[in-house]
């Protein structure tokens, strides 16, 4: 599964991969566009559901989000990946590049853990996403998501991440690709300790994904529930770490009968995102249960653009 460099840059795509990174100038340009208004995206995720039950695989994923949603820009999960071969990314990208799909970011889980206090595992972790560096550049995406997970205390943690991210964001740099962090659980969901991780690393190429609604710190149970037990303020927590945004994730779980999201208000959000000068593409990610994923993903849309025309 694991290739090396030179098998993913073929002459056959090198052209379009080229115009598509000139484009973009660099994961930071790529994210900051110059557009006035903001662009949706898709975030695989949101059809989990229909993947893990193989309804669709991730080479569908990117026509059905243009056919059945109106979206022509996807983010992919790692997770979904039948393996990170040139003959399979190369009938990825060229599904795309058929349709006028623009490939966004890949999500990136289960390759180790960049914040790991032992220099040789979290090295270890860091190579392990290089691979995904290299599969982002042929696909043209400006960046990968990683986790800056770690077990410790919030200074250990902070000190390894600084170390791992900056490692792979070097690697990440000379490919033309962004390194970044998304608020996911664990001390990362604490937005000053996340602001202060990435200014540690110190490069451009580094930065954060913020997601509306992933500022969980800890769970545990209560009163016989399973939940919750420790939270970071969301939109406090989204100003601190916005400065450094290359994407935005917009998390929905559920809508009232006016369709706000019941968790989340989207207008607050997008008020925040705008204040920091952010342009790019917002990600919807739908999670929720009593609509269904797409019906989750068509309310979600909606939201999102009756805000962006209120924010102007």
């Amino acid at each position: 599964m694991i290739q090396t460099r030179r098998h993913f840059i073929k002459s056959t795509v090198a052209t379009s991969i080229g115009t598509a990174m000139l484009a973009a100038g660099s994961p930071l340009l790529a994210s900051v566009m110059e557009d006035k208004k903001f662009k949706l995206s898709l975030a695989e995720w949101s059809l989990h559901k229909d993947l893990f039950e193989g309804k669709i695989d991730n080479l569908d994923f990117p026509l059905v989000t243009k056919r059945e949603f109106g979206i022509d820009a996807v983010e992919y999960v790692s997770t979904f990946f039948k393996g990170t071969g040139n003959d399979y990314l190369n009938e990825l990208l060229q599904r795309t590049m058929d349709n006028g799909i623009t490939n966004v970011l890949i999500m990136i889980d289960g390759e180790g853990n960049l914040g790991d206090l032992y220099e040789p595992v979290r090295i270890q972790a860091v190579e392990r996403h290089y691979r995904w560096v290299d599969a982002a550049k042929f696909l043209g995406c400006h960046s990968i998501r990683v986790n800056a997970r770690g077990e410790g205390t919030a200074e250990e943690v902070a000190a390894a991440a600084v170390d791992g991210l900056g490692r792979l964001t070097e690697y990440g740099e000379k490919m033309g690709v962004g390194v970044i962090v998304e608020n996911h659980g664990g001390y990362s969901s604490n937005g000053k300790w996340l602001a202060d991780v990435i200014s540690g690393v110190n490069n451009t190429y580094c930065g954060t994904l913020p997601d509306f609604g992933n500022f969980c710190i800890m769970q545990g149970e209560t009163e016989g529930k399973w939940g919750c037990i420790d939270e970071y303020d969301r939109y406090k927590g989204m100003e601190e770490i916005m400065p450094f945004a290359k994407g935005v994730s917009a998390k929905s779980h559920g809508f009232n009968d006016k369709g706000e999201e019941v968790n989340t208000d989207y207008k607050r959000m997008m008020q925040i995102v705008k204040n920091a000068g952010y342009k790019g593409y917002i990600g919807i990610e739908y999670e929720g249960e009593k609509l269904s994923e797409k019906e989750g993903i068509l309310a979600t849309k909606k939201l999102l653009e009756r805000v962006f025309d209120e924010l102007g």
